[in-house]
């Protein structure tokens, strides 16, 4: 599934904390590591607290430090380091993405811009609109990484179904369960101009949304039955309120280890649920959150664990 993981770290301990889930990925897959770090021109002297780095050498000398931290994992790790100065980081970090091919980019979420905006913000919205490639989010409190419960948030858009797909690739490779959620909106979360229509048809709003929490039922049920028939071992929820409260707190009460979510990249992260809130899951997620671009070019894996 995943046979080369993209790093980019920025120096600071906090944009570290996407390694050990990283590491944990590539090696459960026999897959291998990229660290990059990029020169970043202007840069403030500190970085979350720690230096920031300014030269090559510099640069050169913290991945090789930070390579040996995981030598014991078995997994091949490469190093790289863009020597030459840019402003616009994360055109730097997708002109690498399109140079080596990876598969999935790792990061941790967290900061408000330039490598110190070491995602959720700006550069992993640039990076996700400029790429096609899968984005694994990784919180920055996290520790050890395992997975073993996986939360694929669905909306009944087959196109989104991506998310789905990469959730069993990976309950197949990790003996992991799956659960399924979709949430319906209430009248009092809905946004936009369905915000508005609620207001003014308030009867019909709710009639409405009764209706399409049964249509979630049914349409959670007819994916629970394929899962199970095909020795998954699986459950599905529909819930009511706002989605990005709703995902996050069910990846806190399920114990589950990775929420895995389809998105459109190329339209700012936002199309996927109403209300922009794709930043707002990744925000919220308590544990890491892979990103899938939902567009036709990226296919069901093929391969089969036995």
């Amino acid at each position: 599934m995943f046979k080369h993981l993209l790093v980019p770290l920025d120096g600071s301990k906090m944009a570290e904390a996407a390694l050990p889930a990283a590491v944990y990925l590539a090696g459960g897959q026999g897959a291998r590591l990229t660290l990059l770090h990029v020169i970043e021109r202007g840069a403030p002297r500190e970085v979350h607290g720690q230096r920031h780095l300014t030269s090559p050498d510099e640069a050169q000398g913290y991945l090789d430090e930070v390579a040996a931290r995981f030598i014991s994992s078995g997994v091949l790790i490469d190093l790289h380091v863009h020597a030459n100065e840019v402003r616009d980081v994360a055109l730097s970090i997708a002109g690498h993405v399109q140079e080596f091919g990876p598969d999935l980019i790792s990061m941790c979420t967290h900061g408000s811009g330039g490598l110190r905006g070491f995602l959720f913000g700006r550069i992993a919205q640039q990076v996700m609109s400029l790429v096609s490639t899968p984005l694994f989010l990784v919180p920055p409190a996290s520790e050890g990484f395992t997975c073993r419960k996986i939360v694929v948030p669905l909306d009944g858009n087959p196109d989104h179904e991506e998310g789905l797909r990469f959730g069993k690739r990976l309950a197949e490779i990790y003996r992991a369960e799956l659960h399924l959620i979709m949430v319906v909106h209430t009248s009092s979360t809905l946004s936009g101009e369905k915000a508005v229509t609620a207001k003014m048809l308030p009867r019909v709003t709710r009639a409405l949304l009764d209706l399409a929490e049964e249509d979630a039922r049914q349409y959670l049920q007819r994916h629970l039955t394929d899962l199970q028939a095909s020795g998954f071992t699986a459950t599905a929820a529909v819930r009511r309120g706002n989605p990005a409260k709703i995902i996050g707190s069910t990846a806190d009460r399920t114990g589950a280890d990775l929420v895995v979510l389809a998105t459109h990249g190329k339209t700012g992260l936002d199309a996927f649920w109403s209300g922009s809130a794709t930043p707002d899951v990744a925000s919220r997620s308590p544990v890491p959150l892979l990103l899938v671009p939902a567009t036709p070019e990226i296919s069901e894996p093929q391969d089969r664990v036995s």
